[in-house]
């Protein structure tokens, strides 16, 4: 009687639980797709072709394509040619925002990418994997009068990849190659109102630079960034969430101190994994509103690799501690070999961040994927967190496999246990098809969820409402995580109540000292390991 008694406010609690998490989760997408802009914008500039000669000869440092001291313009280099302009002398530059318009910290990032148009000349063919060299400088302003401050300058290599779908005749002079995007720039702050970008094309003859790179005519930058209307709504997510997830680990944590046994496994595992999400949550990004932080696109990835990390251990670790057979498992030196792969995949993709990003922090311009070392490096380190990233998914498939196969042999045996060790066996395997089932929920909406956002135009029209597509992704599944590590914590937390002597003893066979938990593999007051404990004497029975 007990038992069922039990059994049903289990699930009632369960139900009543699972309703609320999921009345969240509707308004984290609700959030991102009805009250959040798109994510981010994509601005196209044209450079403006300036000559960088004044009637003394005395070269200027900065030249503006427009504004209060604007450059000397040339139309096209047909005119160079006229003028007796070298090539040398002439300066590509690019205004950013667009005229009328300021940057604000709240884009929180610029990323640039290039596109060069090059035309097609029978004395000036575009060669064969051909590289050209830019000679890129960037700098800032707050007032449209103030002089121009240096952030970098870099000499940079980009190889051009450029296809021509005509014969190579006379008839086809004039026409354009049709040119991949080039990466030219990412910067992790937007703390300016104002940035210029010079870029020179140095010619070389004798040493080979820049030639054989065709007939440049034009470049073309577009630049992408943060809406700042979503960044409010990112930051005031964050913001909400970091006390909810705080709370609850605090809550968690206090009911595990009270028990008079030491910490299990994967009690102390869900506990980091709540610490490593409150690592996401806190929203650190409020202070790059006031200062010029460029290494915050490296520290979120750093904050977002951990948690993954963490995430990936867990689902081992969980599976591992209610495989039911006659291991002990409850040290983490007992999954080795699983979490391993998890710590070198995780290294190989810091490293590359490192590579990549670490360096953009002194040279926005650089990019590990414009050199052959460089992206033998960079994919070797992807392949390498892609292989160990396959072994742990195979792994985990097996233990799976494991845990529902011991499962199926349990069930068959509850029968003829006594009600204490049923009820117990029950809740194991309750338990892990519950979170399972929740698991593969959440990896199949953040998979839907992604192609829906790839595949779509970015939002949805239903009559007057407009839905954001790709806000709701970012917002839902980062509501949805934070929702998972809540619901772990709330419902995996060890539970204090006793039932009473007489009943105990009378109905269930359990000794008055004992508490009967539904939501730890933890059974008796002062046994750390009474699931193994159980499954021994079931064995040996």
């Amino acid at each position: 009687m007990a038992g069922a008694i039990i059994e049903n406010m289990s699930t009632k609690k369960l139900c009543i639980v699972g309703g609320i998490l999921l009345v969240f989760q509707v308004i984290a997408f609700l959030v991102g797709g009805l009250i959040a802009p798109s994510p981010t914008t994509a601005v196209p500039y044209t450079s403006v072709k300036c000559i960088n000669v004044r009637k003394n000869h005395h070269k200027t440092k900065w030249l503006m394509p427009w504004g209060p001291n604007p450059c000397e313009k040339l139309k096209n280099f047909d005119e160079a040619m006229s003028r007796q302009i070298e090539a040398n002398d002439i300066v590509f530059a690019v205004h950013i925002p667009l005229p009328r318009k300021e940057m604000s910290p709240w884009f929180q990032f610029m990323l640039f990418v290039m596109q060069l148009d090059i035309a097609f000349k029978m004395d000036n063919d575009l060669k064969e994997n051909a590289e050209i060299t830019l000679d890129v400088s960037l700098a800032y302003r707050d007032d449209m009068f103030d002089d121009w401050e240096e952030i970098a300058h870099a000499i940079e290599i980009r190889k051009l990849k450029c296809t021509f779908g005509s014969p190579k005749t006379l008839e086809s002079e004039g026409r354009h190659y049709d040119c991949d995007f080039l990466p030219f720039m990412e910067i992790g702050s937007v703390a300016h109102k104002y940035y210029l970008i010079n870029i020179r094309l140095p010619v070389n003859e004798r040493k080979g630079i820049n030639v054989g790179i065709g007939e440049i005519k034009d470049i073309r930058l577009v630049g992408i960034h943060q809406n700042g209307g979503f960044t409010k709504v990112w930051f005031a997510m964050k913001t909400f969430l970091t006390p909810s997830i705080l709370i609850i680990m605090v809550w968690y944590w206090r009911r595990i101190t009270l028990m008079t046994r030491a910490p299990v496994l994967l009690e102390k595992v869900i506990f980091a994994l709540g610490i490593s999400m409150t690592f996401i949550n806190i929203p650190v990004e409020w202070f790059s509103i006031g200062f010029d932080w460029t290494w915050m696109l490296l520290f979120g990835d750093i904050r977002q690799g951990i948690f993954y990390a963490m995430l990936l251990s867990f689902w081992i670790i969980f599976c591992g501690e209610h495989m039911m057979d006659q291991n002990e498992r409850n040290r983490l030196s007992g999954y080795w070999k699983q979490v391993g792969p998890i710590a070198v995949g995780s290294f190989c993709l810091f490293v590359f961040d490192m590579c990549e990003r670490g360096v953009q922090l002194k040279n926005p311009f650089y990019s590990i994927w414009t050199t052959e070392v460089g992206t033998e490096l960079a994919m070797a380190f992807i392949i390498v967190a892609g292989i160990c990233l396959c072994l742990y998914f195979l792994f985990l498939c097996f233990v799976v496999f494991q845990v529902f196969r011991n499962i199926s042999g349990k069930q068959s045996s509850l029968p003829a246990m006594s009600k204490a060790r049923r009820l117990h066996y029950e809740g194991l395997i309750f338990r892990f098809k519950f979170l399972m089932l929740i698991t593969l929920a959440c990896a199949a909406m953040t998979v839907i969820f992604f192609i829906v956002s790839q595949v779509t135009e970015g939002h949805w029209k239903w009559g007057d409402i407009t839905i954001q597509v790709n806000s709701a992704f970012f917002t839902g599944i980062y509501g949805m995580w934070n929702l998972y590590v809540f619901a772990l914590m709330f419902l995996y937390a060890p539970s204090h109540k006793n039932y009473g002597e007489d009943q105990s003893n009378g109905d269930l066979g359990v000794n008055s000292g004992e508490e009967l938990q539904l939501t730890t593999t933890i059974t008796h007051v002062d046994g750390p390991t009474e699931v193994y404990k159980l499954a021994r004497k079931e064995a040996q029975e």
